[in-house]
């Protein structure tokens, strides 16, 4: 918006002298600031009417030449900004040293953002900012401000990452993260703007709704009853493990692999498990069939204390910070889902076999054996694991408990 200059003479200020001071107002954006000259004149030798100094002001030509010339340097400041497309405050105008606007680079903001996630533990989402950082990096130089964002900037960064082989939903996220490092920088007033470059590009556009896997229920029985020892000449004891560690998600209510890999033995009693929820940090509470006993006691511990893991996935001793938690939980996630890779083969299921998957047969099954389908959706048809975690709360304990007699 056109910044605009007058001169006035505050009326305001009026000394017992009958003097006021002249000053600049200076307006953009409906915002008005002023900016004294440092000069004090009898206001009857000014013309309101007018906004100017009277023909028979004294020192005139002084006064005007200190008016003319301030508004010169502004006009050369606001011209400035335009040529490098940068957008400023009327503070950043007039050089308020203690109002003036806080100025960041893309870089900067998204690494601060990467800490502070950090040090509230909030890691998978710290890494999303790292790795959609790593991909603006290799697009442009990020020691830019966000007001470098412009429409053309979020196409030619599609194309970037389209050339770099991403799919739409790896891109959807990616730009999903920088929408919101965006608004949260412009909430904060690092930088202003008249229309975001977001409103005229979508980013619901780029999400493609992927097909939710299960498998059937006969396929849970195979994978129970399959012979290990007949897959490879020396089977690694993690198959088995990978195995167990599937059927456990399924027999109990669909467990994510990270809330397995920190359950602790006061999670447990005779009949349930209570864990909260790594995701949303939901109460939850699921019920010990036989096969989960089973597994669970496979990996329990006489000597264990109430505070130590039961799977052994995590070390207290190894993994003590978050961080080297969560770095072991996904490394050995992948290993399990390598392992399940090859379960899955060896049977012939024609669904790749991960964690998740059983977590989405779990919620599959229930719905087959007749669980209201206002509740459980065909294959989780929900956009996000969050929605699914709502209709599992909206479950009553008592329904849960009896259909899940229907798991195998």
């Amino acid at each position: 918006m056109e910044v605009k200059i007058t001169t006035i003479c505050r009326t305001d200020k009026i000394n017992k002298k009958n003097e006021a001071p002249i000053a600049l107002k200076v307006s953009k954006n409906y915002q008005t600031k002023k900016k004294s000259l440092g000069i004090n004149i009898n206001i009857d030798y000014w013309d309101f009417e007018n906004g100017v100094l009277k023909n028979n002001a004294p020192n005139k030509e002084y006064i005007q030449l200190v008016i003319d010339s301030t508004i010169q340097e502004l006009n050369k400041k606001i011209l400035n900004y335009q040529i490098q497309n940068q957008e400023f405050t009327l503070d950043d105008l007039l050089d308020n040293p203690k109002k003036k606007s806080k100025t960041i680079t893309i870089k900067d903001y998204f690494n601060q953002i990467t800490i502070q996630l950090k040090e509230a533990n909030k890691l998978s989402s710290a890494s999303k900012y790292k790795f959609c950082l790593s991909s603006l990096s290799k697009y442009h130089s990020m020691d830019i401000p966000f007001t470098d964002i412009d429409l053309k900037f979020l196409i030619d960064f599609e194309v970037f990452l389209r050339k770099e082989g991403l799919a739409n939903n790896s891109i959807a996220t990616k730009f999903s993260t920088l929408k919101a490092a965006y608004n949260s920088a412009l909430k904060q007033k690092f930088f202003s703007c008249e229309e975001s470059p977001f409103t005229n590009y979508q980013v619901g556009k780029l999400w493609t709704n992927t097909q939710k896997r299960a498998i059937q229920k006969e396929d849970i029985y195979r994978i129970k009853e399959l012979d290990l020892s007949n897959i490879c000449k020396y089977p690694s004891p993690y198959l088995e493990f990978s195995r167990d560690i599937f059927l456990f998600s399924y027999f109990t209510a669909g467990i994510n692999f990270i809330d397995i890999a920190t359950l602790k033995y006061h999670d447990i009693d005779n009949s349930h498990i209570y864990y909260s929820r790594h995701k949303t940090q939901k109460n939850m509470k699921a019920t010990l069939l036989p096969d989960a006993l089973v597994i669970l006691k496979k990996y329990m511990k006489e000597e264990a204390t109430k505070d130590d893991y039961i799977f052994p996935i995590l070390d207290k001793q190894i993994h003590i910070t978050k961080q080297q938690q969560y770095n072991r939980i996904l490394k050995a996630r992948r290993k399990i889902n390598k392992n399940l890779k090859i379960i899955g083969k060896e049977l012939n299921i024609n669904i790749q076999i991960t964690t998740y998957v059983a977590r989405h047969t779990f919620a599959t099954v229930l719905k087959r054996s007749g669980v209201n389908i206002g509740i459980i959706s065909e294959s989780l048809g929900h956009s996000d694991l969050k929605t699914t975690q709502i209709y599992l709360d909206s479950f009553e304990n008592s329904e849960i408990d009896a259909a899940m007699k229907n798991l195998l």
